[in-house]
């Protein structure tokens, strides 16, 4: 199986890789899409005709991103509805508002290196956040996915998740100390098998799921670090946020990721696999790409959703 390569790269941007692209008639769902990557990813989209829900916490200010989309794409069919993955009855109740097909699924909210902080069900922020939310969101659509072929969910993962494998005896940091990069990267591994497994499992839906790591960019994303992640990232690796949303919206946009999922991209290219930490932002751990992990996975999610 080989590597997808395309013509774009580190400098691309979100613009770059839709031009000539026409998606009118498709629908999409951008998660965190009220500012940074999501509301560039969003944007992006529309651009192409499509039809974008911004799927929102602070729905004031999705409305505010979907006006300005408006207004600089001239497609009136985008909107924000409200949407919180740390609340399963904020995803339910998207869910089962949601009518008609879906055909791009874009899970890009995400927290990073928070303080320690649980859930209601006792469940890890940020493996909350960041898998277990978008898992339930991407389940509870799974027939609208279907319902036309050939839909698109693209995953927003990151090299952190080098930082830690699922750690399936102590998901929640019950005895291990709590680590804010621990939990991170744990939670992006998760992200990665997601992909995996929705890919193989959902293969006779025409589903396809891959996922990626945008780069090193300044957002709301680093609110818990300062500002500035993880500090350790050379001045010239840092992208624009229209360069950091590229690599997501060449997923969801591009006929070269025709039928092709359960994969890892990094500047807008399939990445290698290492087994150790690489020390630069490309590279995809071997154990998150495992299918036996991404099985288990699926199912202990299942199971934490259940109750």
């Amino acid at each position: 199986m080989s590597a997808v390569t395309t013509p774009f790269g580190f400098a691309s941007t979100a613009d770059d890789v839709v031009a000539g692209i026409d998606l009118t008639g498709r629908r999409a769902v951008v998660t965190g899409a009220s500012s940074g990557l999501g509301a560039e990813t969003a944007r992006a989209l529309a651009a192409t005709g499509a039809a974008v829900t911004l799927a929102v916490r602070d729905v004031a200010a999705g409305e505010r991103v979907a006006k300005d989309i408006t207004r600089s794409t001239g497609n009136q069919d985008v909107r924000a509805d409200r949407l919180d993955l740390t609340d399963p009855a904020s995803i339910t109740a998207f869910t089962a508002a949601w009518q008609g097909p879906l055909h791009i699924l874009v899970n890009n909210a995400g927290v990073m290196a928070c303080p320690e902080r649980y859930t209601e069900q006792g469940w890890e922020w940020q493996f909350a956040t960041n898998h277990l939310g978008h898992f339930a969101l991407a389940t509870g659509l799974h027939d609208a996915l279907a319902a036309d072929g050939n839909a698109r969910i693209v995953v927003v993962s990151s090299t952190g998740h080098q930082q830690s494998p699922v750690v399936w005896d102590d998901i929640n940091f019950a005895f291990r100390p709590y680590d804010p990069w621990l939990a991170y990267g744990q939670s992006k591994t998760a992200n990665v098998l997601f992909a995996v497994e929705a890919t193989r499992r959902w293969a006779d839906d025409n589903i396809t799921a891959n996922a990626l790591m945008p780069g090193a960019i300044y957002t709301n994303l680093q609110r818990h670090t300062g500002g500035r992640g993880s500090g350790r990232v050379p001045a010239d690796l840092i992208k624009t946020v229209e360069q950091g949303a590229a690599t997501s919206v060449l997923l969801a946009t591009s006929q070269l990721l025709d039928g092709v999922g359960g994969r890892y991209f990094v500047d807008c290219n399939e990445t290698d696999i290492v087994d150790r930490r690489s020390g630069t932002l490309h590279g995809v751990a071997r154990y998150a790409l495992d299918p036996q992990g991404a099985r288990r996975l699926w199912d202990l999610s299942q199971d934490l959703l259940a109750g």
